[in-house]
Order: C-alpha cells, then sequence, then structure tokens
C-alpha cells in the first residue's frame, strides 16, 4: 500500500491487472465490455471482481453488489443516428451511499491512479445501481 501526498491511502496494481486492461483498451471485439474491479482489503489491492463480453449497460448493473463500491471500465458500442458505430471507453467509479466508510475511502483514495493506470479521461460517478443505465451513459457521453 502506497500513501498520495495527502496522506490518502493507495491501493496497489497488480501486474496481471495491469496486463488486462492494456489489453481490454486494445481489444478487437465489436460489443459492449466491462472490466470490474475490487478492492481487497486485507491486502490492499486492486482485483478484477468480473469481465464481461458481449454485454449491455443492464447486464453491467445485474452483476454489481448494491453495497459495495467497484471501477467499472466499460467499452460501449454506440450506435449513431447516422450510422457510425463508435466505442467510447469509460470509466465508472460506483460508491453506494451505504457502503462501509473505511471501504469507500479505500476507493476514493485510489481512483485517480487506476485511472491513470488505464489512461481514461471519461470518468463517471454514480451513488445508486439505479442510475447506470444506458440512458445516463448516453447522456454523460454528450450523445443524448
Amino acid at each position: 500500500m502506497m500513501s498520495n501526498s495527502n496522506g490518502v491511502n493507495i491501493c496497489s496494481i497488480g501486474e496481471d491487472v495491469k496486463k488486462t486492461l492494456e489489453e481490454f483498451r486494445f481489444r478487437k471485439e465489436q460489443d459492449t465490455t466491462a472490466v470490474i474491479l475490487k478492492v481487497d482489503r486485507e491486502k490492499q489491492e486492486i482485483l478484477i471482481d468480473d469481465i464481461m463480453e458481449s454485454t449491455d449497460i443492464e447486464g453491467i448493473q445485474e452483476a454489481l453488489p448494491s453495497h459495495q463500491p467497484r471501477y467499472i471500465i466499460v467499452s460501449y458500442k454506440h450506435n449513431h443516428s447516422d450510422g457510425r458505430i463508435s466505442f467510447p471507453l469509460c470509466f465508472i467509479f460506483y460508491t453506494p451511499r451505504d457502503s462501509h466508510a473505511e471501504l469507500q475511502m479505500l476507493y476514493a483514495g485510489s481512483k485517480i491512479s487506476l485511472q491513470k493506470q488505464c489512461s481514461l479521461t471519461r470518468s463517471y460517478d454514480i451513488r445508486e445501481l439505479e442510475e447506470l443505465t444506458e440512458e445516463w451513459l448516453l447522456e454523460k457521453l454528450g450523445k443524448k
């Protein structure tokens, strides 16, 4: 575990997770895919919780625990009105209001470090699982 300049604990990111994230960024599949990451409180390390191929936003929502934070990296298949298809990469930080305070702090402290590791600029936060919908994501992406 490391600390940043504010004294906030930052969880480590294992080489296997870094490799998975790198492969995910450059994948060639033509569908919506997500990597869900969690923090191991004992080891103070970020781990892969799930990799979801050929899914949709609703499927991702259903895969998330209702009372524990998660990081979600989504390659979203967006069909534009002019027929083009794009795959924006998004970093979603999910922290339910009723999750354990210590856990919320671990996730919050590690968020920027993980985001930099993923080289992702599109970052969105949600507090309620019900907020994570396709309509919400399209609005965040400025496509609505």
